[in-house]
């Protein structure tokens, strides 16, 4: 007489499932959370025909990375939000906003009220991400000479306040 082994899924699946429960209930294990999508919102520019998801950054040793194809967004104050793109991309006809046009951010209308073009040494990140008394986002991008690895000789800074 021969005696054979037989292996039944639904049993080793039951039995797994039990001890990862008491391994739950007498340890502690947390189930996984979901994860959270990092688009915080979204940036339109009628004037440019530009929309475009922001995707939250953080920053980094002193460094904010600027994503790839879409707008970043970082505030570390009350009432000010800095924006920044590639000029080489998503932020190309920026150039193109004159005083007074419209910006919309996470649903609020913003009024174009400063453009400034600045040497990339002159732009001061404490400056442009400073508090404000009112809604304000601070737009930014490359402007002036393209240099190689995607760097330019100077910023295009656009700041906006909320109507």
């Amino acid at each position: 007489m021969e005696l054979k082994k037989s292996w039944d899924f639904r049993k080793f699946m039951v039995g797994a499932f039990f001890t990862m429960l008491t391994l739950y209930l007498l340890i502690g294990l947390t189930p996984a959370k979901a994860t959270k999508v990092d688009v915080a919102t979204e940036i339109k520019i009628p004037k440019i025909g530009l929309s475009s998801d922001v995707t939250l950054l953080t920053m980094n040793q002193g460094i904010l990375k600027t994503p790839g194809v879409a707008v970043g967004g970082y505030s570390r104050n009350k009432n000010k939000t800095f924006l920044v793109g590639h000029s080489t991309g998503v932020f190309g006809d920026l150039g193109k906003l004159e005083l007074g046009d419209e910006i919309y951010y996470d649903l609020v209308s913003y009024t174009v009220v400063n453009i400034d073009v600045l040497q990339k040494s002159d732009v001061s990140m404490d400056r442009l991400l400073a508090p404000a008394d009112v809604d304000t986002i601070v737009v930014m991008t490359c402007a002036g000479e393209l240099f190689s690895g995607g760097d330019a000789s100077h910023r295009l800074i656009i700041t906006a306040v909320a109507r």
